[in-house]
């Protein structure tokens, strides 16, 4: 086989030297060796994807070469090779960064497979880093597009807390991009190599939520045949984002406030909590000042996540911003196809409410893509869902009987005409409504309406 990168062995034994040099060259893999830690660590200038040493050497030992590569290059492999019987040499280079071993005599053979794996090893090194790269630029503060003042606002405060473990509360409706900037949080901050870990709190049920956060030990309860690491523990040394956090129960709300304060876990059945290094960011659609008021939020805990809070701004009030969203997501899903809008199709885009905000011009935007027979967006192939004027636009009458009518009855009609108009979504209808979400679900229950669908639950819509 042929392999990316080439390989340096030192030995001052020239029979063995040449030996593997030549076991090397003939499985198709380039080679330098050299009879001297002093010659090698000249040549490391050179660049090696593995080093392959022996730890007795005249000059310098195996050790000390080992050491300086990984000063040098961290990514590169090394191996070393020891005496029969010195065993306990080769598990002290492991510890210091060795990725494998080989003890005199050795079949050659064996070689060959060894190197072939350490060789395998850089590469899915080099390909993970390049993909944390990649992640790192697609989930950049540069990608989240806004030329708007408050987006811009927006941008100023991410730059600041990026580098910092402040916990962050990110608040704004349903598809204003919540998990995108907590992302672009973590791949912009110290955190960046290790584990972002989402969590939606909404769509857990309250029973399961608590072993999910926080893992459990065997036994702890009916079912728990083995050890299992929650979500805290999974994302320890890198970032935790709780979506939906307003979702979360008194009693979890109170294990959560003691993590915050403590940096400690305890999994179910355990009886002793474990030290975790995790950053918090939390969001959620609701309006968290609001539920301290009313009771259901606990507000030390909503000043414990609250430390920075960046609210997002709903589509319809960021104009600015659409053109250019448009035109990247036609982009994103035309795969390829060069595609350019009309004014009259970005004025009737302009003129929606945008109740599902970015999630919701994404999806007409892939609709337009794939409904598309040429490569000019027209006012045609706008959908007829969206060329509706901006809720407010127009003046509002109500026809009321000669006999007269009841407030109630004006109320429900109301109510009804906004659920049937966000298709019984019952946060889009609390929003154009102007009302709490659960405002509505109680005038809802007063008026016995019920969503003829079924009555689904939108709380993570």
């Amino acid at each position: 086989m042929t392999a990316a990168g080439n390989i340096l062995v030192v030995d001052d034994d020239q029979n063995l030297r040449s030996v593997i040099e030549y076991t090397l060259r003939d499985h198709g893999y380039s080679v330098t060796a050299v009879g001297s830690g002093t010659e090698a660590r000249q040549r490391l200038e050179e660049g090696f994807a593995l080093v392959i040493t022996d730890i007795m050497l005249g000059d310098l030992s195996g050790m000390e070469i080992l050491a300086e590569v990984k000063a040098r290059s961290p990514q590169t492999s090394v191996i070393v090779i020891t005496a029969y019987g010195a065993v306990e040499d080769a598990v002290r280079a492991m510890k210091l960064g060795a990725l494998d071993y080989l003890t005199k005599p050795f079949d050659l053979e064996a070689l060959a497979l060894v190197v072939e794996k350490a060789l395998r090893y850089r590469a899915l090194a080099e390909e993970n880093l390049r993909l944390r790269s990649e992640l790192a630029e697609r989930f950049s503060f540069e990608n989240i597009i806004g030329v708007s003042p408050k987006m811009q606002a927006v941008f100023a405060t991410l730059r600041t807390v990026a580098a910092a473990d402040t916990t962050v509360l990110i608040t704004g409706e349903t598809g204003t991009g919540k998990e995108l900037v907590a992302r672009a949080l973590h791949h912009s901050g110290t955190r960046r190599n290790g584990p972002f870990v989402p969590v939606n709190c909404a769509a857990i049920p309250e029973t399961l939520l608590e072993s999910e956060l926080f893992g459990y030990v065997k036994g702890a309860f009916t079912g728990a045949t083995q050890n299992k690491k929650g979500k805290f523990e999974i994302a320890d040394g890198g970032t935790l984002f709780l979506d939906e956090v307003a979702e979360l129960g008194g009693a979890l709300q109170a294990k959560l406030l003691r993590i915050l304060q403590e940096r400690e876990i305890e999994p179910l059945g355990a009886t002793k909590a474990r030290r975790i290094d995790v950053r918090v960011v939390a969001a959620t659609n609701r309006d968290l000042s609001a539920a301290v008021n009313g009771g259901t939020f606990r507000s030390a805990l909503f000043y414990r996540l609250a430390v920075v809070p960046i609210a997002l701004p709903p589509l319809r009030e960021r104009e600015e911003d659409l053109p250019l969203l448009v035109t990247h997501l036609l982009r994103k899903h035309a795969k390829g196809r060069e595609l350019s809008v009309t004014p009259e199709a970005l004025n009737l885009l302009r003129a929606y409410h945008w109740p599902g905000n970015v999630r919701e011009l994404e999806n007409v935007c892939e609709r337009i893509v794939l409904f598309l027979s040429g490569d000019t967006v027209t006012a045609a192939a706008v959908p007829d869902t969206v060329k509706v004027r901006r809720a407010g636009a127009t003046s509002f009458s109500l026809l009321l009987p000669a006999d007269g009518i009841s407030l109630d009855e004006v109320e429900k009609t109301a109510i009804l005409q906004a659920l049937e108009r966000s298709n019984w979504n019952r946060s889009q209808a609390a929003r154009f409504l102007r009302v709490p979400r659960h405002i509505l679900l109680y005038r809802m229950q007063k008026f016995g309406l019920a969503d003829a669908r079924g009555g689904s639950d939108d709380r993570d819509e």
